[in-house]
């Protein structure tokens, strides 16, 4: 095992020394897009050997919609490659620059990371994703996906490779561990810090919560998506129930899916008129004392342990606020850093609860739900940060990369 593993960092090392420039990555890029078309048949008959054996294991529903590959999800798969290949190569660019009253000239120049480490789980497509991102940023990358999703990721990995070798690059700027051994997880987190840079996790809160403890370098990833959305005093109540609807039940499974709604007691009124939207699309909801004496239908009570829930399924918890600062204070004491939004009209109050909620992204008068690299316009991302240091947020091309000074001199002495 250990032997395995330090071959591949190794090999990453030595790929990561070749300097590729920007015509090279592109023709590299689009060479893989073209080898996904050509063998979209084969990459959905590897998903179904995935499909099988996740059912065979009693896999949860919407574990199996996350694996699952089809030709719509081929095209997305595509369409996020294309996008980053119209992007500006994220390298070697230069973000400031100075002059020192001694004569020294001062660069900050964007660098790539180095190596990095992917452990993920379920969605075949983060291979394609971060292979793509990671390369066009200039950094190798070492996948070590589910083995529900094995035979969907061992062929888009080694799609990718093809594409390097075609274009007489190192196959190793993107390997894929075949092993399905769990020890290689822990010996990845905490023996390959020689190798390794940075090790991003993208999974459930049990893989995440694993890769913190036990990662020997640092890692960039959120715990949990515990998001919330606020409805105001000054709302537009017919755009928040729309909003709230999307941003809970579109997808009830990803990270950006609110948990929380947080109600403006000016609108108790209009309580039963929301929560039987929610219950009508089959949500159950929990809820403080206070809605509990409002809303007519059936409700569960909502305590410290529900504030604290990321349900990842068809449940919301639900209270009644008495101003914006109150929503603020549960967001920041319950959330996860993670994505939060305000309903309303009011300029003012939009801005105090941006201004002021902890989270890595807050959004106005929109659905949560559009926490995604690729909403944000960045082709894809290798996940989402909530971390207090950068990157945070959807990590895309642009935040996979580090920068470096360069200094020119003509001679200057320090005194």
């Amino acid at each position: 095992m250990s032997k395995l593993l330090n071959k591949i960092g190794k090999n990453s090392k030595i790929a990561f020394r070749s300097k590729i420039n920007s015509k090279k990555k592109n023709k590299v890029l689009k060479d893989f897009s073209n080898l996904i078309i050509q063998n979209e048949k084969k990459i959905i008959s590897e998903n179904k050997k995935d499909i099988k054996f996740a059912k065979s294991r009693g896999l949860k529903e919407s574990l199996i919609k996350r694996l699952s590959l089809n030709s719509k999800k081929i095209k997305s798969i595509i369409k996020s490659i294309n996008t980053v290949i119209k992007f500006k190569n994220p390298v070697d660019i230069e973000l400031n620059k100075w002059k020192r009253p001694n004569g020294l000239k001062i660069k900050r120049v964007t660098i790539p990371i180095g190596v990095i480490g992917i452990i993920y789980e379920s969605r075949p497509n983060v291979t394609a994703d971060v292979a793509t991102l990671c390369f066009k940023s200039g950094n190798c990358v070492i996948l070590r996906g589910g083995s529900e999703a094995y035979f969907s990721n061992k062929i888009l990995a080694n799609l990718f490779r093809q594409s390097l070798k075609k274009n007489k690059i190192n196959m190793n700027f993107v390997q894929f561990i075949k092993s399905k051994d769990r020890k290689l997880v822990d010996f990845m987190l905490s023996k390959m810090n020689k190798y390794i840079d940075i090790i991003i996790p993208r999974g459930g809160k049990n893989l995440v919560k694993k890769v913190q403890d036990l990662s020997s370098v640092p890692v960039i990833g959120h715990l949990e998506g515990i998001c919330h959305t606020y409805i105001d005093k000054d709302a537009n109540i017919k755009m928040a129930k729309k909003i709230i609807i999307n941003a809970k039940l579109r997808n009830t499974s990803i990270c950006g899916a609110t948990e929380t709604l947080l109600i403006h007691q000016k609108y108790s009124k209009f309580v039963n008129n929301i929560l039987d939207e929610l219950a009508k699309n089959g949500c159950d909801i929990y809820a403080d004392s206070k809605i509990k004496k409002l809303y007519k239908g059936k409700i569960k009570f909502a305590n410290e342990k529900i504030w604290s829930k990321e349900f990842l399924s068809s449940k919301i918890s639900v209270k009644l606020v008495k101003d914006i600062n109150e929503a603020i204070y549960h967001i920041n004491k319950y959330g996860t850093m993670h994505t939060d939004a305000i309903v309303t009209k009011n300029k003012k109050s939009a801005k105090l609860f941006i201004k002021n909620v902890k989270s890595s992204i807050a959004i106005h008068n929109s659905s949560t739900q559009f926490a995604d690299g690729g909403e944000f316009g960045f082709g894809g991302e290798v996940g989402i940060s909530t971390n207090k240091l950068p990157p945070r947020g959807p990590v895309g091309l642009n935040q996979l990369v580090s920068y470096k000074y360069e200094v020119y001199g003509s001679g200057q002495i320090r005194k």
